[in-house]
């Protein structure tokens, strides 16, 4: 089980709500219902309470009953896609002991054995010692064992050039890219405007997300080739929110919002208000208490 933190705590004591819904939400409402309470996505997994992007942290927010969690994809010097969030292995890894010699440790440095042997969970606390930076396969099938459903971030792909088309053929050899996966349970974003451009037009049936906060001006260029618009909450209005609302999306339907990194009720209750259809959170049941 999780220890739940304090501030969980007082976000119930603050009559904000006490209940607790189970996070079994389709991929078709995460495209299309904001009329209800905004879809809860567990940032890297249950983040907060285990190591990120790691399967510890796929299988607690499982455990916590949230259906939609968020990964980082690259890609290693051997050609393997794996999940992690940051371009250099330094933080979340014991990458300085055991390879000290070989910094900045970046991910596309090191091949998948030497990235499989490292420990990412005892930074977290030594209860997670051991867990392992698992590759995208490994992370698609434990996903897919809990019947969860996935939003995929392709990360700083200038660095990996044709990891859009590495990403799709791993998802199409895992058997995520079969109408059941691409109608209800996946979608692909990324900071790069061209690489969300690259996923849609070799793929033009997966949903896509766009990282950032475009100009209002600028949504209809982006509306071609994607499904979502997904900035930073801080950078959020009601009016863009409406904005991107307004618009329809590669698919027909209207653009979709999810924002992050909503981390505290207070934060949650705000951009609810503002009509989101989405919240990205390290700590999806303060998100959920908060929104109901």
């Amino acid at each position: 089980m999780y220890a739940r933190p304090v501030a969980a705590l007082a976000a119930t004591t603050l009559g904000i709500t006490a209940l607790v819904l189970p996070g079994s939400a389709t991929g078709t409402e995460l495209a299309a219902a904001r009329d209800d309470a905004p879809l809860v996505i567990a940032h890297r997994g249950a983040s907060a309470y285990a190591p990120e992007n790691t399967l510890a942290a796929v299988d607690l927010a499982d455990e916590m009953g949230f259906a939609w969690v968020e990964n980082d994809v690259q890609r290693t010097k051997d050609g393997e896609l794996v999940v992690m969030h940051d371009d250099s292995l330094a933080r979340t890894t014991d990458v300085e002991q055991v390879f000290p010699d070989r910094a900045p440790w970046k991910v596309k440095d090191f091949t998948a054995a030497e990235i499989a042997a490292l420990d990412a969970g005892s930074w977290r606390g030594a209860e997670w010692t051991g867990a392992r930076v698992p590759t995208l396969k490994q992370y698609l099938n434990r996903v897919d064992d809990n019947n969860q459903k996935l939003l995929l971030e392709i990360k700083k792909p200038e660095l990996y050039p044709g990891i859009e088309r590495d990403t799709l053929r791993v998802l199409r050899e895992e058997g995520w890219l079969d109408r059941s996966h691409v109608r209800s349970r996946l979608v692909i974003q990324s900071f790069g405007k061209d690489s969300v451009e690259a996923v849609h037009q070799q793929r033009p049936d997966v949903t896509t997300g766009f990282l950032g906060t475009p100009a209002i001006a600028d949504l209809p260029s982006y509306a071609a080739f994607t499904d979502q618009i997904n900035p930073t909450h801080t950078s959020l209005t009601a009016e863009y929110v409406a904005a991107v609302h307004a618009l329809k999306g590669a698919h027909g339907k209207p653009l979709r919002v999810s924002t992050w990194t909503v981390n505290d009720a207070a934060a949650a209750t705000r951009v609810a208000g503002f009509g989101v259809d989405g919240i990205i959170t390290n700590y999806p049941d303060i998100v959920r208490d908060a929104v109901g």
